[in-house]
């Protein structure tokens, strides 16, 4: 449904560790890297409709409150949202809901949450049951 995205962080050279783990836990790349903004995913071209995009900004603002937040990112399977929150935690993020599955949303919904460094709510998820895709 999203085609790109825009998050917003108080300390971006903080940040940045972060979200260049979590992102290549998930097999997703960074592909811009400037002066207070990083990107990951896929960039728009001409004609392309199968691209997503996450961009990470620096705030220009008054402080940054990341109060009821939460982005969710697909994972391909299981190891990946388990990658996800352990490159999450090494990187500087802080653990609001370790792996596991989530039956209250669905029986295979396999989740994983954190918190960057700026307190942004992020989770990634792997709809898939157990075993061979």
């Amino acid at each position: 449904m999203l085609d790109h995205v825009s998050i917003t962080v108080s300390d971006l050279a903080r940040a940045a560790p972060f979200w260049d783990a979590v992102m290549a836990a998930l097999g997703i790349g960074c592909v811009v890297r400037r002066e207070g903004q990083l990107g990951y995913g896929t960039r728009n071209r001409p004609g392309d409709d199968g691209h997503g995009y996450l961009s990470v900004h620096a705030s220009t603002g008054p402080a940054v409150v990341a109060d009821n937040r939460h982005w969710c990112f697909r994972a391909p399977d299981r190891a990946a949202v388990e990658a996800f929150h352990a490159a999450g935690l090494a990187a500087g993020g802080r653990c609001d809901g370790p792996p596991g599955l989530r039956v209250g949303y669905h029986p295979a919904y396999y989740a994983a949450f954190l918190l960057d460094p700026g307190g942004n709510r992020v989770e990634a998820v792997c709809h898939r049951p157990p075993g061979p895709a």
